[in-house]
């Protein structure tokens, strides 16, 4: 994957299949692997009633 999906629904199915699957080991390394913003994302998705779950490494 080389750039994350815009799409809220794809977004978080894909934020949470790649930590799932150790492709990256917290939400912070993955933001700066695709160049983002953490907070741009967790408020983006935030909008859609997505809340990010530090302890499961996923949003909800």
């Amino acid at each position: 994957m080389d750039n994350l999906p815009l799409d809220p629904f794809i977004l978080v199915s894909s934020v949470n299949m790649l930590l799932r699957d150790n492709e990256f080991s917290s939400l912070e390394e993955l933001c700066e692997h695709f160049d983002k913003d953490i907070n741009q994302i967790k408020e983006y998705l935030s909008q859609y009633g997505f809340e990010y779950m530090e302890e499961q490494k996923q949003f909800r």
